[in-house]
C-alpha cells in the first residue's frame, strides 16, 4: 500500500496519495517533529485501512469498525463522554455559554480514540491543522472531513485505551511537569480591582483555614487593558503585592492576551512595527481588530521572530514577580465580527518547518498554543531554575506540552457542573491531563448548593480554580453561608492530603502520556457499562463518585463499579455534598498531611499510605518526590519509591520494594491504614523504608468492624445538615412551577424554560441531528420577546407564571403556558407546544392581553407592540445565511456581513425564512402568518444573529388582543 508509513510499532500513517500528499506540512510539525523525522517505510499490516476519498482539494476519510464500538477523545467537547452520535468541528472559538450541543469550542483535537467490543483500542488522528469536520454520528463509524489534503494517523489496536494514550504521546508530546505549587487550589475572578483586594481575598483564606496557593489577576490590573502594564493607581507596585502574597504562601498569575493596541508611544505596539511581527492582511498592512483595548494588532507567532520578541517581553514581563502567564483571548478572538475571529485571507509568514506563508484558515487552530509556546519559552528564559505555568484557552492536540487549559467560559448551573466532568476526561484522553472547569460557573450566579458540590467535585480535578465573571455575585468559598464554606474547606483539605498522590500521576503523565483523571472504564476496558459513566472518574486507582443533581448526595446514589474490591474511605471529612471516594483491590494509596498550601509542606512530614488488599492479600502503590519545582528530577535528582504489601497468614507486611533516582530517603514517620470495607480500616505506625508489620482481625472481628463503621457513617451523615439551597417561590397559582426550569422533549425537540426571567427559552436542540440552535444564559438573549418597539421593553425580563403544563401522555402535545404581567393591565401570554400530529414542528402561539384596562381609557391600552426576539447560535459563523422568498417573489439571501436589515411591506419573508448552515446542511425555519407581522429585521452579532418578528403597533382590548403565532422546524438541505 503506497500511501501507508510506519512510524513506529502500531503506528501507521495514511497519506492520501503517496508522497505527493506526504510532503504537505502536517500538525506532528506542531508537535513532535522527532517523530515525524524517524518515520520508515515498512511493510507492516495496518488493522484498520482508512477509505479516503478526495474531491478537488479537499478530503473526506471514513473508517468502519466493529459494532458495539465506543468513541471518546475530539478534544474540548461538550455533552457527553460517549461520542456516538456526536459532530465536532475543529475551529477554535470563543464560545462563552457554550451548551451540550455546540460544536466548536476553544481547542481543537482532530482525535478519535475507539474503545472496541472486547477492550482493546486504537486512536485515529487526522494530522490537519485545518478546520475538520469529526463525525460520529453513525455506529462504529469515524468520519473526517477538511478543505486540503491530509494524512491520518492510526495507534492500534493496543489491549488497552492507556496503551493507545502512551502511543499518542509519542507523536505529539507529553504534559511538562508542574510546578508543585500549580495543583494547589487557585482564586480567581474578573476582577480583582486592586493590590488591596488581592491581598484581602488571599488573607481571608488563610484566616479561614481554607487552603489556597495561587491568586489570579484578571485583565484589569492593565493600565487601559494594554499588555504588559499595571494600573498606576490600582497596582501601583506589584512586585512588591506579590512579595506579600509568597510571605503567605500564595503565588500570582497574570493574564496576558495576544490584542496589543494600536497606539504610538506604547513599547509593546512600537517595538513589534519595529520588528514586524504582526499578521498582515492580504494586502500587506497590518491587520486591525477590536478586542479590549479598542484597536488591536495581533502578533503573527507563527514566525520565530515574533515568537522571540514575544519571549523577550515575557522574560522581563516576570520581574514583576509573577509566577504564571493567563493567555486568554488567544482563538484569536476578535470584537464586532460575525465569525468572532479575524478574517480567513489574513496572512501569516510563518516558519517553513510549519508550513511557511499561509493565509489565516491555516494555522487558526495552532495560533493559541503558538502563542502559549512563546508564553513559555519566555518563562523559561527568565528563570532556568523554575518550570513555566501557562495557563492557555485556546489550544491544539500537542498544546499540554506548554500550558494547562480549562474548560471556558461555562455557566453556573447545574447542567454545566455535570458537563465539566466528561469535558475534563475528553480533554484527558486527548492527550492535555492538566485541565479542570471554572468551579462555581464563570456566567450568572451559583446557589450555596451548586457552588459547595462543585467544590467538592472541582477540588479533585486535575486543575482547580474557582473562577466567576464581572457583575456576578461572590465566588470565593466563604460567600455562600458556613455551611458551604465547610464543605469548601473540607473538599480542598482532601485534595492537600491526595497531593502526594496527584503529583506522582502527574509524573508518570509526564513521561508515558497516560491521563491524570481517567474514565472508569479505564479499570476495566471490556465492561461495555462503565463507558458511559459520566459521575465518576478515576484518579489511577483511586475512584471518585459524584453527585450532580441537587437532590441527591453522592452517598444517595447508586454506582457502578469496576470489576475487582473497591472499599469506600474517607479522611474523618464525609459529607452529603461530598464525592465518596473508593480505592481499587490491589492499591496503596500515598497521602500527606492537611495543609494550607504546598509550602507547608516538607519532605520530613510524616507519610500516610492507605492500602486496599486485593483478593489474593497483595497490594502496590508508588510516590515520587523531587525539588516539587526545577529540572533536577531529569538528571536523576528525585527518589520514585514502589511499595508493597502482602498478606502472610494473619500479617500484613508493608515494604519498599524498590527505588528510583538519586535522592536519599528523607527521615520520617509511616502511617499505615488497611481498609477492611464499610469505611473500617485498622491502622500502624513505622519509619519509612523499613517492614512495617500488622496483624489483621479474625473475620468475625472484620464483620464487627464493617457493621459498626457503616453504621457511625450513617448517624454521621444524618447528623450533617447539607448545604441549603435558595428558597423556591411560594403564592400566586402557578408559582410552585416558575421557579423551576421547564424542559419539554418530544418528537424532534428538546427546549428548556425559565418561567422566571422573561419566559424566556434558553435551550433549543433538534434531536435527529443533534444541533442546538439557541443556547443562552438564564438572564439574557436566548428566546425573549417584548411589547414595544424600544430594545428589551416590558417582557423580556418580568416573572412568568405557569399557567398550564401538559406532558406528552395518550397522545396528547408537550406544552406549556405561561403568563406574565407587563403592567397597565396588560399580560404577555405565551403558549409553547411541541405538535403532537407533527413532532417536527414546535409552535409558539404568544398574544398581548388586555386583563384590566380602566374605562377612562375607553377600554383601550396604551400602544404595544409584539416582539418576537431569538438569539440564534451561530455554530458555523462563516457558513451562515438567512433566505427566503419575499412577498414581492424575489429571491433573497442575507449574509453577516450585511449587519442589520429592516424587511418591510413587500420585502417581507412570504410566511417562512431560513437560517440555514451550508457547514452541516441544515436550516432552521420559521414559519408565520404575515397578516400577524407588519416587519421583520434580521441582526448579525458576534456569533448569534436575531430574526425578529414585529406585530402592527396598536392599542389592545380584552376583545382585541395582538397576536403572532409562529412555527420552527430543522430542514435538511443540500
Amino acid at each position: 500500500m503506497e500511501w501507508v508509513r510506519v512510524l513506529e510499532e502500531g503506528v501507521f500513517r495514511f497519506d492520501a496519495s503517496g508522497a505527493a500528499r506526504a510532503a504537505a506540512a502536517p500538525s506532528f510539525s506542531f508537535a513532535e517533529p522527532r517523530r515525524r523525522e524517524a518515520a520508515r517505510e515498512g511493510a507492516d499490516t495496518p488493522a484498520v485501512v482508512p477509505a479516503c476519498h478526495v474531491v478537488g482539494d479537499a478530503q473526506k476519510v471514513l473508517i468502519k469498525l466493529p459494532a458495539g464500538t465506543s468513541f471518546y477523545g475530539t478534544g474540548e467537547a461538550s455533552g457527553p463522554l460517549e461520542r456516538t452520535g456526536k459532530r465536532v468541528f475543529t475551529w477554535n472559538t470563543d464560545a462563552w455559554g457554550f451548551g451540550p450541543g455546540t460544536t466548536s469550542l476553544y481547542q481543537s483535537h482532530p482525535w478519535v480514540l475507539a474503545v472496541l467490543p472486547d477492550g482493546k483500542a486504537l486512536g485515529v488522528l487526522a494530522d490537519t491543522t485545518q478546520r475538520c469536520e469529526i463525525d460520529l454520528r453513525e455506529e462504529s463509524t469515524i468520519k473526517f472531513s477538511a478543505p486540503s489534503a491530509y494524512p491520518i494517523v492510526t495507534f492500534g489496536p493496543f489491549n488497552t485505551p492507556s496503551e493507545v494514550m502512551t502511543s499518542l504521546s509519542h507523536a505529539i508530546g507529553t504534559v511538562s511537569m508542574p510546578p508543585k505549587w500549580s495543583l494547589g487550589y487557585q482564586q480567581c475572578r474578573w476582577s480583582y480591582d486592586s493590590s488591596e483586594k488581592v491581598l484581602k481575598v488571599v488573607r481571608t483564606f488563610r484566616e479561614k483555614g481554607i487552603p489556597c496557593d495561587v491568586v489570579w489577576m484578571d485583565i484589569d490590573y492593565m493600565d487601559g487593558f494594554r499588555c504588559f502594564t499595571f494600573d498606576s493607581s490600582r497596582f501601583p507596585d506589584p512586585k512588591s503585592m506579590v512579595d506579600d502574597l509568597h510571605s503567605i504562601g500564595c503565588k500570582a498569575i497574570w493574564m496576558l492576551d495576544p490584542g496589543i493596541k494600536k497606539e504610538e508611544g506604547y513599547f509593546v505596539y512600537e517595538t513589534g512595527s519595529e520588528n514586524e511581527v504582526w499578521i498582515q492582511k492580504a494586502d500587506g498592512s497590518p491587520f486591525i481588530g477590536e478586542v479590549w483595548p479598542g484597536d488591536c494588532v495581533f502578533p503573527d507567532f507563527t514566525c520565530k521572530r515574533t515568537r522571540t520578541w514575544w519571549a523577550s517581553l515575557v522574560k522581563d514581563f516576570i520581574s514583576n514577580g509573577v509566577d504564571g502567564i493567563w493567555n486568554d483571548m488567544n482563538e484569536p478572538a476578535v470584537f464586532k465580527s460575525t465569525t468572532k475571529t479575524m478574517p480567513v485571507s489574513n496572512i501569516h509568514r510563518g516558519d517553513d518547518d510549519i508550513g511557511g506563508v499561509q493565509n489565516h484558515s491555516y494555522y487558526h487552530n495552532v495560533y493559541g498554543m503558538l502563542m502559549a509556546r512563546s508564553t513559555y519559552e519566555g518563562m523559561a528564559k527568565a528563570n532556568t531554575e523554575k518550570r513555566p505555568f501557562v495557563l492557555t484557552r485556546a489550544g491544539f492536540i500537542g498544546s499540554q506540552r506548554y500550558a494547562a487549559t480549562w474548560t471556558g467560559d461555562n455557566l453556573s448551573n447545574w447542567e454545566h457542573l455535570h458537563m465539566s466532568v466528561p469535558m475534563v476526561l475528553q480533554l484527558g484522553l486527548s492527550g492535555q491531563p492538566l485541565s479542570g472547569p471554572d468551579i462555581g460557573g464563570f456566567a450568572g450566579n451559583a446557589t450555596p448548593k451548586l457552588f459547595g458540590r462543585w467544590m467538592g467535585l472541582g477540588a479533585l480535578f486535575p486543575f482547580s480554580r474557582g473562577h466567576t465573571e464581572t457583575g456576578s455575585i461572590d465566588h470565593e468559598p466563604w460567600s455562600f453561608g458556613e455551611e458551604c464554606e465547610e464543605v469548601c474547606r473540607l473538599a480542598l483539605l482532601r485534595r492537600y492530603r491526595l497531593l502526594p498522590h496527584i503529583y506522582t500521576l502527574f509524573y508518570f503523565s509526564h513521561m508515558k502520556g497516560t491521563p491524570v483523571a481517567a474514565p472508569v472504564f479505564f479499570a476495566d476496558p471490556q465492561d461495555p457499562e462503565l463507558r458511559k459513566i459520566e459521575t465518576s472518574f478515576l484518579l489511577g486507582p483511586l475512584l471518585v463518585c459524584a453527585s450532580t443533581v441537587p437532590d441527591k448526595g453522592a452517598h444517595e446514589c447508586s454506582h457502578k463499579f469496576p470489576k475487582g474490591n473497591w472499599l469506600p474511605f474517607d479522611f474523618g471529612d464525609s459529607h452529603p455534598d461530598l464525592p465518596v471516594l473508593f480505592l481499587q483491590g490491589g492499591a496503596i494509596l500515598p497521602i500527606g498531611r492537611p495543609i494550607k498550601h504546598v509550602g507547608e509542606a516538607s519532605l520530613e512530614d510524616d507519610l500516610s499510605l492507605i492500602i486496599s488488599l486485593d483478593e489474593n492479600g497483595k497490594a502496590e502503590g508508588v510516590l515520587f518526590e523531587d525539588a516539587e519545582d526545577g529540572y533536577g528530577f531529569t538528571q536523576g535528582n528525585y527518589l520514585l519509591t514502589y511499595y508493597v504489601a502482602e498478606l502472610h497468614s494473619s500479617v500484613v507486611s508493608v515494604k519498599v520494594l524498590k527505588t528510583e533516582g538519586s535522592w536519599r530517603r528523607p527521615k520520617r514517620n509511616l502511617n499505615i491504614s488497611i481498609l477492611l470495607g464499610g469505611g473500617a480500616m485498622i491502622s500502624s505506625r513505622g519509619i519509612d523504608g523499613e517492614e512495617v508489620h500488622l496483624t489483621m482481625p479474625s473475620d468475625s472481628e472484620v464483620s464487627s468492624l464493617v457493621a459498626t463503621s457503616e453504621l457511625e457513617q450513617k448517624k454521621r451523615l444524618e447528623m450533617i445538615k447539607p448545604i441549603p439551597d435558595m428558597d423556591e417561590p411560594a403564592g400566586q397559582e402557578g408559582a410552585e412551577l416558575s421557579k423551576t426550569p421547564v424542559d419539554l422533549k418530544s418528537g424532534d425537540w428538546m427546549l428548556k424554560v425559565v418561567p422566571w426571567i422573561g419566559g424566556r427559552i434558553i435551550s433549543m436542540t433538534h434531536l435527529p441531528s443533534d444541533s442546538q440552535w439557541l443556547h443562552s444564559r438564564i438572564e439574557i438573549n436566548g428566546y425573549e420577546e417584548y411589547s414595544g418597539t424600544e430594545y428589551r421593553s416590558a417582557g423580556c425580563t418580568e416573572e412568568y407564571n405557569v399557567m398550564r403544563r401538559y406532558l406528552e401522555q395518550s397522545g396528547e402535545e408537550e406544552s406549556v403556558c405561561l403568563e406574565g404581567d407587563i403592567g397597565g393591565g396588560l399580560v404577555l401570554q405565551r403558549h409553547i407546544s411541541i405538535l403532537k400530529d407533527n413532532p417536527k414542528i414546535f409552535q409558539i402561539d404568544s398574544s398581548i392581553q388586555a386583563r384590566n384596562v380602566g374605562a377612562g381609557s375607553g377600554g383601550f391600552s396604551r400602544l404595544v407592540c409584539l416582539r418576537v426576539h431569538p438569539t440564534f447560535t451561530l455554530l458555523h459563523p462563516t457558513e451562515v445565511v438567512v433566505a427566503f422568498t419575499a412577498i414581492n417573489g424575489s429571491k433573497q439571501e442575507i449574509s453577516p456581513e450585511s449587519g442589520e436589515v429592516v424587511l418591510e411591506g413587500d420585502m417581507r419573508p412570504d410566511g417562512e425564512w431560513m437560517l440555514v448552515d451550508n457547514c452541516v446542511g441544515l436550516s432552521l425555519v420559521n414559519r408565520f402568518d404575515p397578516s400577524q407581522v407588519s416587519k421583520c429585521l434580521v441582526h448579525w452579532g458576534t456569533g448569534d444573529v436575531n430574526m425578529e418578528l414585529w406585530s402592527e403597533e396598536i392599542p389592545v382590548s380584552k376583545e382585541t388582543p395582538l397576536r403572532i403565532c409562529h412555527q420552527y422546524e430543522v430542514r435538511q438541505t443540500n
